[in-house]
């Protein structure tokens, strides 16, 4: 055993990552007062073995690192990317512009403090990432000062000794970045005297985001529309996103045909938008209370039901394509999508792993099966075509210089942005390339979590070396330092989002946990006030705020240098 922790070959690195990785991820389990650092123990135990003099070949730690953190983002990229544009429709815009402001308001902070105190910019953008627990802006950090490396001799020392202590800073920053958000969120809740009871019912009448569904039963009394086929009113477009679900004639309920004529005294089962919901009653007639009992009666044979899309050549096509409700008699009603609950537009691109809420007999909803494949048991094997294919381009994309007049060295997005920006594009684009992306959400969980536990452990053993001398050097002040970073643009961003845009506390807690990319944030919110909300809230976001965390970490570096 002695020999594997001295010798410095691949069975005795494959051990120290395997010690490090399992010690901090068994100190992760362990929680107090509901809080726990997570995996970031890895970076805690690399650290202390550092110290004591556990020691990897440098050009193999840095193998581990780069390969971690690219494993890491790119299953993040994947997961984020099918509901990373649909994030800026019109409720999440306000949302995402706070975010923004969140991040910039972090980098001027980090800046400020950087020409009052003279700290070491890098060193700051250290900071910045532990304060706001991002490791990907760590990463990021660290790539592009490997990069900046012998660029010239002039700068050379700085980059080494910058190099040796950002992770020490982060690692200094990061306990008190968990606690000092929580503190945040405490401290605007009695600010703000919130009552949790009346929030909720606050956030229910709220709740009226772009794409959220809404069901509602009309009594068709409007003598313009007797006669009138249900593909008249819809109409191709469908901007009201309108779907008839079910109809009642007299004592029947039945699925209607698009070429079915209207009568007076109809009525309809209709899935729309929830901001259109006052239109359809003003088209058809009144809104009626929805009693599904009553929908169910009389016979009929039509259920509702999920199909899974797995087959690859549905990848590509949209439910105007497959038209589905003239060949099998069923609507698509909503399309669940990496988490996304998405409006079951007839322009909407299907992809592998989408699941689709739909209305039908039950004779056409397993025909519609049989066309999309519906065999989720499928989708449990892993599909590594696009995720190695999405890394070397993103690997590609990430060494291409991009120019600023103002700054002396061209920026790259480097290990950590390339490979997010590519994930993120195939995640969303990808059906339209009928490109295959679908991963399963344990398998994207797995990639995630084995890259991060093995940047983590390389980024804890390469920094234990100088971390007691950092700290002990003034590294104490790095704390100060992260504290202020955490606590000034969550508190500002905290009371705009309540005093100036008059969101509820929901809103508030995902943005917060989502623009800072803290987990253990979210989870305690969720805990604290029991709201499923704030994490619909979070990943609002959080796609938005993770690419703007790594940019600007680089962008720091690069004014550095």
């Amino acid at each position: 055993m002695l020999d594997l922790l001295t010798q410095r070959d691949t069975a005795g690195a494959i051990f120290i990552l395997a010690i490090v990785i399992a010690s901090g991820l068994y100190l992760g389990k362990f929680k107090v007062k509901g809080i726990s650092l997570g995996t970031t123990w890895i970076l805690f135990v690399g650290i202390l073995l550092g110290h004591f003099g556990l020691r990897i070949h440098p050009d193999m730690l840095a193998f581990i690192k780069d390969f971690g953190l690219i494993l890491f983002v790119f299953a993040i990229g994947l997961q984020v990317g099918p509901g990373f544009f649909h994030s800026f429709r019109k409720d999440g815009m306000p949302m995402n512009l706070l975010s923004l402001g969140l991040v910039l308001l972090a980098v001027v902070t980090t800046y400020a403090i950087h020409l009052v105190s003279g700290e070491n910019l890098g060193i700051m953008t250290g900071i910045m990432s532990g304060a706001v627990t991002n490791t990907p802006g760590l990463g990021a950090a660290q790539q592009t000062l490997s990069e900046a490396t012998g660029v010239s001799s002039g700068n050379a020392a700085q980059v080494a000794d910058t190099a040796s202590g950002i992770a020490s800073a982060y690692a200094v920053a990061y306990p008190l970045g968990v606690l000092g958000a929580i503190a945040v969120l405490l401290l605007s809740k009695a600010l703000f005297r919130i009552d949790i009871d009346k929030e909720k019912e606050l956030s229910s009448k709220g709740d009226e985001s772009e794409g959220s569904a809404y069901r509602l039963a009309c009594k068709v009394e409007n003598p313009a529309l007797y006669g009138k086929t249900i593909q008249d009113i819809v109409g191709s477009d469908n901007p009201d996103h309108l779907v008839i679900a079910r109809m009642k004639r007299g004592d029947k309920v039945f699925f209607p045909d698009l070429d079915l004529q209207l009568q007076e005294g109809d009525m309809l089962l209709i899935v729309t938008d929830v901001q259109h919901k006052y239109k359809v009653s003003l088209i058809f007639g009144e809104e009626l209370p929805v009693d599904m009992n009553e929908w169910q009666q009389s016979g009929s044979k039509l259920v509702s039901g999920r199909l899974s899309v797995t087959k690859s050549s549905i990848t590509g096509l949209n439910l105007r394509k497959l038209d589905v409700r003239r060949k099998y008699g069923v609507t698509v009603t909503r399309i669940l999508r990496a988490g996304v609950d998405l409006q079951a537009d007839a322009n909407l691109i299907l992809q592998v792993g989408d699941s689709m809420k739909v209305v039908g007999s039950e004779e056409g909803i397993e025909r519609l099966g049989r066309l999309v494949g519906n065999e989720p048991e499928s989708l449990h094997k892993p599909n590594l075509v696009p995720i190695f294919f999405g890394i070397a381009l993103g690997v590609m994309l990430g060494t291409l210089p991009i120019r600023f007049p103002s700054m002396p060295q061209p920026l790259k997005l480097g290990l950590a942005g390339g490979p997010l920006i590519v994930a993120i594009l195939l995640g969303h684009f990808g059906p339209k390339l009928r490109i295959t992306t679908y991963t399963a959400l344990s398998a994207n969980l797995m990639i995630r979590e084995i890259g991060i536990s093995l940047f983590m452990a390389a980024v804890g053993l390469g920094a234990g070396k100088t971390f007691v001398a950092s700290l002990v050097g003034g590294g104490y002040m790095w704390v100060l330092y992260g504290a202020i970073i955490t606590l000034i643009p969550m508190t500002v961003t905290a009371l705009i989002a309540r005093w100036v845009m008059k969101m509820d506390f929901f809103k508030i807690c995902g943005l917060l946990a989502g623009g800072t990319t803290d987990p253990a944030l979210l989870s305690f919110s969720e805990q604290m006030y029991g709201s499923g909300k704030i994490a619909v809230n979070y990943a609002t976001v959080y796609p938005l705020t993770m690419f703007l965390r790594v940019v600007a970490a680089q962008v720091m570096i690069m004014i550095m240098l």
